[in-house]
């Protein structure tokens, strides 16, 4: 039997299901920059910036890690974007498989990080060939996911930018434009992007793994619980 949902409940449902997302971001971002040498693997906007200015010779900023990061991101976009190309926006079975692609991914990702002998909360010690897989395989889940979401198409909620949804806050205030805005939703996705930074850098003092584990466990969540909800 299909399930029922209201469109209206469907429509919250939704806003938090990609407010989740955007704090298993958070988590991954913080693996990328904190454990994989300076590389954001969901804001590519960050690693644009970074690569910038790595390549005009600023110091101990990375190239390599930023460009691998920017190619699996795009290939994970796309590949959610193929995925989904047949049916209409909202949430279909289609986007459920694609989360359940990101889950895996990242299962995959802390599965291999968890093998990590040392415990280290980085991968300085490993090959540079390990390190850059790792980037991929997290760029390539981010990717993926922003693409699920720019097809889901929740306002202000992009799952892994803020800089829109901040520049809405402040434009569309009574200090600014003083019109109605889905404040709540936006304030909760700058703090929870926040917020799973900083999970992300606590859970790194004891594991690499376990930030990626989380977002993983995170992802599942959403796709059970969005796979319910679906058109």
């Amino acid at each position: 039997m299909p399930p029922v949902t209201r469109p209206a409940s469907r429509d919250r449902t939704h806003v938090a299901l990609m407010l989740a997302l955007t704090f298993s971001t958070g988590i991954a971002d913080a693996v990328g920059y904190l454990g994989l040498d300076k590389v954001f693997t969901g804001n590519m906007t960050g690693n644009v910036v970074i690569l910038g200015m790595a390549l005009v010779g600023a110091d101990d900023l990375p190239v390599v890690g930023p460009v691998v990061a920017l190619a699996a991101f795009l290939a994970g976009a796309a590949l959610a974007g193929r995925i989904l190309r047949p049916v209409a926006a909202g949430w279909h079975r289609r986007t459920t498989t694609v989360l359940v692609v990101v889950a895996a991914v990242l299962v995959a990702v802390a599965g291999a990080l968890a093998l990590a002998d040392d415990g280290g909360p980085t991968l300085s010690g490993y090959p540079r060939a390990v390190e850059l897989a790792v980037t991929a395989g997290l760029a390539l889940a981010m990717g993926a996911q922003a693409g699920a979401a720019r097809h889901l198409a929740v306002k202000d909620v992009t799952t892994v930018v803020v800089t829109s949804t901040i520049t809405g806050l402040a434009a569309d205030s009574a200090l600014g434009r003083a019109v109605p805005q889905p404040w709540v939703r936006r304030v909760l996705a700058v703090v929870l992007i926040g917020a799973g930074a900083g999970a992300g850098a606590l859970l790194l003092q004891v594991h690499l793994a376990w930030g990626v584990a989380l977002s993983a466990a995170i992802t599942v969540a959403v796709a059970l619980v969005g796979h319910r909800t679906r058109d």
